[in-house]
C-alpha cells in the first residue's frame, strides 16, 4: 500500500473531491483526518470510512489562522501529527470583472489562496521542528493556465496556488518536505461523455469537444493522482510538480478542424 502507516489531513474533506481523496488515501493504508468548514459533512465522511480504518473529523475556516491551528491541534490529539497535507478545498464563482464586488474578490482569494497557505505554513513549521519529511499536495486547476470569461477571480486564485506550490517546493525542499499539486479539468459526480446524446449544458458541450479523451473527469480520477503524488511512489525527488489531470483538455486548441489548405 502506498501510504501504509501514514496519516493524511484533507481540507475540504467533506466535499466532492475531498471525499474521493479520503477514500483513496485510506485504501492505500493511511489514517485520515477530514477537515471541513461544515462539521456535519466532515463527521459524515469520517463515519463512513471508520469501519475501514482510523479517522477523525475537525471543522474550521482554512482562511483563519486560529481555526487552522486549532484543527491541526485536534487532529494531532486524535491521530498523532499527520505527515501528509492535502488541500482539497475551494470555491469557484464565475463573475465578470465589471460585476465582481470587492467582497466577492476577497473571499475567493481568502479561501483558495490564503486558505492553502495557512495549512501549509502550519504543517511545515511543525514538521521542520520535529524532523518530519512530510508531503503536501495542493489542488490547483486547469483554469490556472486557461483563461475564460468570468474567471478572473477563480483562475487567478488557482494560478496563485500553482505558483505557491513551486515556491513552497523551493523553500521546504532542504527539509525533505515535498510540495506538489494536481490541476483537474472539468470534474462531475457523474461522468459525461462526448456524443452520448445527453442534453448537456453548453459549457459542458464545449469542454467535451476540446477534451481528447472525450469525457469529463470523475472525483476518483483526481483522487488517484493526489494519492500518487502524496506517496513515496512519486519518488523522493518529485517536488514542485503540477500534474494536469484533464483528459487532455489543457493541450491547446484540441477541437480545431484539420485542413490541408493553408491559404
Amino acid at each position: 500500500m502506498l501510504l501504509d502507516g501514514q496519516t493524511a489531513f484533507i481540507t475540504g474533506g467533506g466535499g466532492r473531491l475531498g471525499r474521493a481523496i479520503a477514500r483513496s488515501c485510506q485504501r492505500e493504508g493511511a489514517a485520515v483526518v477530514i477537515a471541513d468548514l461544515n462539521l456535519a459533512a466532515a463527521k459524515a465522511v469520517a463515519a463512513d470510512l471508520a469501519s475501514s480504518g482510523r479517522t477523525a473529523a475537525v471543522a474550521g475556516d482554512v482562511s483563519r489562522k486560529d481555526d487552522v491551528l486549532r484543527m491541526v491541534d485536534e487532529a494531532e490529539a486524535a491521530l498523532g501529527l499527520p505527515d501528509i497535507l492535502i488541500n482539497a478545498h475551494g470555491i469557484f464563482p464565475n463573475i465578470p470583472v465589471l460585476e465582481v464586488e470587492v467582497d466577492d474578490w476577497d473571499r475567493i482569494f481568502a479561501i483558495n489562496v490564503r486558505g492553502t497557505m495557512l495549512p501549509v505554513q502550519t504543517f511545515a513549521q511543525r514538521w521542520i521542528d520535529r524532523g518530519v519529511k512530510g508531503s503536501i499536495v495542493n489542488l490547483s486547476s486547469g483554469a490556472a493556465t486557461s483563461a475564460r470569461a468570468g474567471g478572473a477571480g477563480y483562475n487567478g486564485s488557482k494560478a496563485a496556488v500553482s505558483m505557491m506550490t513551486e515556491v513552497m517546493a523551493i523553500e521546504f525542499g532542504p527539509h525533505g518536505i515535498r510540495v506538489n499539486a494536481v490541476a483537474p479539468g472539468l470534474v462531475m459526480d457523474e461522468v459525461w461523455e462526448r456524443d452520448s446524446g445527453a442534453d448537456l449544458h453548453p459549457y459542458a458541450e464545449l469542454m467535451l469537444r476540446g477534451t481528447p479523451l472525450g469525457r469529463t473527469g470523475h472525483p476518483d480520477d483526481i483522487a488517484e493522482a493526489v494519492t500518487f503524488l502524496a506517496s513515496s511512489k512519486a519518488s523522493p525527488w518529485t517536488t514542485g510538480s503540477i500534474l494536469k489531470v484533464t483528459g487532455g483538455s489543457h493541450c491547446g486548441r484540441t477541437h480545431m478542424p484539420l485542413s490541408r489548405n493553408m491559404r
